[in-house]
């Protein structure tokens, strides 16, 4: 792959946190951030830095500390990040004991009990220790989309072996689940909502087309609970064409679809914090092939 069309930062779970894909990810100079499966050795590790207590706090409620350690199975030591986060929400421990009926206990005295919730990473890249909460989390909202495609719009197998039809139908679900995803961040540019929340709002409706001297008219009666909601997001809706007809309107028909995704885009960054938290982030280099 040229150097230009390299990724900055290959990130992927345990199922990539292994020696081949790590010596790959090496051997062509490619930065890489994996998680690490927690098997015996790993939780040695997270006792020995939870008895060492030198913890930081790094953004998006994780602590962290580093090491370089060389587990079993590796060719090299590698760099280590343990991220922590405290989980705060009300707790019930479930114990079952032998043959007999398991019981429930209810973990009543937070500021007593902590409960943590621990990461283990493994990288290449040279990136501050702040850093890795947000790109943690961010490897995580990356996965939501694939997700929703399995799960909510049927990207999850098909039952016929031929495979053109497959492609078709794969290609077929991804174009209409980047459409509807347009649509929706069109309708509502402050989040994103996956299909199982954003069809129903969107598409429980009854309408009628009614024409009268030469103009047709589309009368949409809604019949979901949120209805003032959604007739918000009906009319951010129709903003988007308005503005692409009122700023543009000898545009050819090609640029009008970059056009608007353009303002979509503007709508959602118009949304998000004016002075987000700056990560350290030093420039990508690649090392030369040549000599």
């Amino acid at each position: 792959m040229a150097n230009e069309k390299r990724p900055a930062l290959v990130r992927g779970d345990s199922a990539s946190g292994n020696e081949g894909v790590m010596t790959e990810m090496e051997e062509i100079n490619q930065r890489y951030l994996f998680k690490l499966r927690q098997n015996a050795g790993i939780k040695r590790l997270i006792e020995r830095k939870w008895q060492q207590n030198q913890w930081q706090p790094v953004g998006q409620g994780f602590d962290a500390v580093e090491d370089e350690i060389r587990l079993a199975g590796w060719s090299r030591a590698r760099r280590i990040v343990v991220l922590r986060r405290q989980v705060k929400d009300h707790l019930a421990v479930e114990m079952n004991t032998g043959n007999q009926q398991g019981t429930l206990h209810f973990v009543d005295h937070p500021d007593k009990i902590k409960v943590w919730e621990y990461a283990v990473l493994v990288t290449s890249a040279d990136y501050s220790s702040e850093a890795f909460g947000q790109w943690y989390q961010d490897r995580a909202d990356c996965e939501n989309g694939l997700d929703e495609l399995k799960n909510q719009w049927g990207w999850g197998g098909y039952t016929t072996h031929d495979l053109g039809r497959c492609n078709l139908s794969a290609r077929a679900v991804a174009l209409i689940y980047n459409w509807w995803s347009w649509y929706v961040r069109l309708a509502h540019p402050k989040t994103h909502l996956e299909a199982i929340t954003s069809c129903p709002l969107l598409l429980n409706g009854v309408a009628r087309l009614t024409q009268h001297a030469g103009q047709s008219r589309l009368l949409l009666t809604l019949t979901h609970v949120a209805s003032d909601q959604i007739k918000t997001m009906i009319s951010s809706v129709c903003k988007g064409p308005d503005f692409i007809l009122a700023n543009a309107p000898r545009l050819p028909k090609i640029e009008r679809w970059p056009t608007l995704v353009r303002y979509i885009i503007d709508k959602i960054f118009a949304t998000r914090p004016k002075n987000p938290p700056v990560l350290d982030l030093p420039t990508f280099h690649l090392a030369s092939n040549s000599g």
